[in-house]
């Protein structure tokens, strides 16, 4: 768990992106998920994730590897 108050590892990621909602515009963060090896690199990316089922999905995907 962290906290990127300044959107730092947000915007390096790319999920630090202007919404909209009802019309109105704002930026937030892009529900993602990323998988990081052992050695530091991002082995998966989600994006635009919907939280139904996703667990099961990343789960499913971590399980079938080793690192």
């Amino acid at each position: 768990m962290l906290a990127d108050t300044d959107h730092e590892l947000c915007e390096s990621c790319g999920v630090w992106v202007e919404k909209s909602m009802y019309g109105k515009k704002y930026w937030g963060v892009e529900r993602s998920t990323f998988v990081v090896g052992k050695d530091g690199k991002v082995v998966k990316v989600w994006r635009k994730v919907v939280a139904d089922g996703h667990a099961k999905d990343v789960q499913e995907f971590v399980r079938s590897r080793s690192y």
